[in-house]
């Protein structure tokens, strides 16, 4: 089955409402175990690529919290009962986001279309056909490529240059 096994972290850019039940859990606990190594409580995925983006934020914590209190709200709207006390708060109010290329958005997406295929083909009408993507409320978009922590699946990206989006 494509679409699983492919990485042992996801850190979604996207907006979690795009995501299956399936994907905002795992993005919910590995969001978690994000936090945690950026506090330095573990050493476990301390060189994983999809932190780079948090790492290289103004505040790295802050910018962790923000995208957990995302995944949250998104949690509360499907009536899933995420542990808040889980988010270590920083500080109240903090606004500032993290850029990442459009590139990576649509590579995002189009994985994430890649993965539902297989695994929740009834969630794929969920994604959006060409209209503009959101964010994760952590985020904002710039122009450019694939980010280039991002370790692309093949496939995938094949996918994106045929549309003409590389």
């Amino acid at each position: 089955m494509h679409g699983s096994g492919t990485e042992n972290m996801r850190l979604w850019t996207i907006h979690p409402s795009y995501l299956d039940s399936a994907g905002l859990v795992a993005a919910w606990r590995e969001g978690l175990l994000a936090q945690k190594v950026l506090e330095g409580r573990t050493k476990g995925y301390a060189r994983h690529p999809q932190l780079e983006r948090f790492k290289g934020a103004a505040d790295p914590l802050r910018s962790m919290e923000k995208y957990l209190r995302e995944l949250l709200l998104e949690s509360r709207a499907r009536g899933y009962s995420f542990d808040e006390s889980r988010i270590r708060s920083r500080a109240p109010g903090y606004s500032a986001r993290t850029a990442v290329n459009e590139g990576q958005l649509r590579y995002e997406l189009e994985l994430l279309r890649w993965k539902l295929e297989s695994r929740s083909p009834k969630d794929l009408a969920r994604l959006p056909a060409g209209e503009e993507i959101l964010l994760n409320g952590a985020f904002e978009p710039r122009p450019g490529p694939i980010e280039p922590w991002e370790r692309p699946v093949g496939e995938v990206r094949a996918r994106i240059a045929d549309a003409g989006n590389a």
